[in-house]
């Protein structure tokens, strides 16, 4: 170890402990990014310790890449600099918790399965079922702007973040929001730390509005012989007065792989190889309420799917729900174990031009000579995952081919495109954040606003910031 390291080590075992400091290989190399391996890991217990830790950094020009348990450090491109690795896991309280009121705030490290299992004690959840579940900390499923199933009946987690404690680069500690559901005077700045992958600063503590469960939940599936028959039935949902908790569509791909394959972050799922259909494209609808509202849900379902020409339908209760709903959640890691270089494309549009990333997507396939495996989602947002059997060049070239044609895609759909998972070989090569947005000299002003030495997350986020 060299005398810098030994000398960033002492410094950082001086703020937050000797124990919760490490320069040990192994540890480092838990944290790599790309390549990029930090020269020491500090975990602070407090916000007070993650200010002393950023004054620290921001005076010796060291970069800083906070995390929490790594789960989407492969998300973005390697920083430019990568001297501390910030890790805010002992950040976990419960601050508060109001089940009447129907608010929760939490430390930035609480991990989401703990945070399901309080809220179901009292039939409450968060909108919030995103993958990587078995360690995945509710400060790094906001800075990442990861997005869940439960999009199409409660929004993105900008609808019910109702305020967060942050540490800007400079070691300004700082709050926005409030913690009830209420109109809050000022500008919701809070929202400005979903997606960033921490380059404005480090949440500390996030408030949240909570959800009922529903009395009772149930998964309705319908086969289609082509995407056109199943954007259909979606276009009909939307159009319609039911409210649903879920609305997803699966392609013949990626349906084998779930009746194939179990998601790495979720072993214990049971398996649907049995009873789910392959051979066509799917619509997977989750809704829950009462016996009535069940009935209800399940005729208008059925006769929306014939309408639009289904093969056949099925009701899944907590038999085998269970199994599909926890491979949709997980099906990011799911798709990143099956292929040594896939390639993940995240595309967003108006719902009624889907069918045109779809479109794109198969040609993209066909053309390149790549599987791709596609999940869209009824409020417009597509998952096209490309799935070659090797990494060679050849192969590398053809996936950047790819992914820039769903980029082009996107935009020519009125909508955006960003490829948040490939090969490091890639990130140089594709515009991994799509394409340059027109406004992005205000986000870079924004930036220098709150990280005034760029030592957060340097070069993380879109362009170069």
């Amino acid at each position: 170890m060299s005398g810098d390291a030994e000398k960033l080590l002492a410094s950082l075992a001086g703020i937050c402990g000797e124990a919760n400091v490490s320069g040990e290989a192994q540890a480092l190399a838990g944290y790599a990014i790309d390549g990029a391996i930090p020269r020491a890991i500090a975990r602070p217990g407090s916000a007070k310790e993650i200010a002393e830790i950023l004054r620290l950094c921001s005076a010796e020009k060291l970069g800083v890449v906070p995390a929490g348990s790594g789960t989407k450090l492969r998300m973005g491109p390697a920083p430019s600099r990568y001297d501390v690795a910030l890790v805010t896991t002992r950040l976990n309280q419960v601050h508060s918790y109001d089940p009447g009121d129907l608010t929760l705030s939490v430390g930035a490290g609480a991990r989401l399965n703990d945070l399901e299992t309080l809220l179901e004690k009292n039939r409450q959840m968060l909108p919030l079922a995103v993958p990587f579940r078995d360690r995945a900390t509710i400060g790094g499923t906001v800075a990442s702007g990861i997005d869940s199933p439960l999009r199409q009946m409660h929004g993105s987690t900008r609808d019910f973040l109702l305020g967060c404690e942050f540490v800007t680069g400079d070691g300004t500690s700082a709050k926005s929001g409030g913690r009830v559901v209420k109109n809050v005077a000022g500008y919701d700045l809070h929202k400005l730390f979903i997606g960033p992958l921490g380059t404005l600063g480090v949440l500390t503590k996030l408030n949240f509005r909570t959800f009922p469960l529903a009395e009772t939940s149930r998964a309705f599936l319908a086969a289609f012989g082509g995407h056109g028959e199943a954007l259909g039935m979606v276009g009909e949902i939307r159009h319609s007065a039911l409210t649903l908790s879920s609305l997803e569509i699966l392609d013949p791909l990626l349906a084998s792989l779930f009746a194939r394959r179990t998601p790495p972050t979720a072993p214990g799922l049971g398996d649907c190889g049995a009873w789910l259909p392959v051979s066509g494209w799917l619509v997977a609808a989750g809704f829950g309420g009462s016996d009535a509202v069940m009935a209800r849900y399940t005729n208008d379902l059925e006769r929306m799917a014939g309408e639009a020409g289904t093969t056949g339908t099925a009701i899944l209760g907590d038999d085998k729900r269970p199994a599909l709903w926890g491979r949709l959640r997980e099906a990011i890691p799911l798709l990143l174990d099956v292929s040594p270089a896939t390639t993940m494309a995240r595309a967003s549009v108006v719902p009624s031009r889907m069918g045109e990333l779809i479109a794109a997507a198969r040609r993209a396939s066909e053309l390149h000579e790549i599987p791709a495996a596609i999940l869209a989602r009824g409020v417009g947002m597509i998952y096209v995952a490309f799935l070659p059997e090797t990494r060679d060049a050849g192969v590398l070239d053809r996936l950047a081919l790819a992914a820039g044609e769903m980029v082009e895609a996107a935009a020519a759909a009125g909508g955006f495109c960003a490829i948040p998972w490939c090969p490091a070989e890639l990130k140089s090569r594709v515009a991994i954040w799509g394409k340059e947005r027109a406004d992005i000299g205000l986000i870079r002003k924004v930036k220098n606003v709150f990280d005034p030495e760029g030592i957060l997350s340097p070069g993380r986020f879109a362009g170069g910031m």
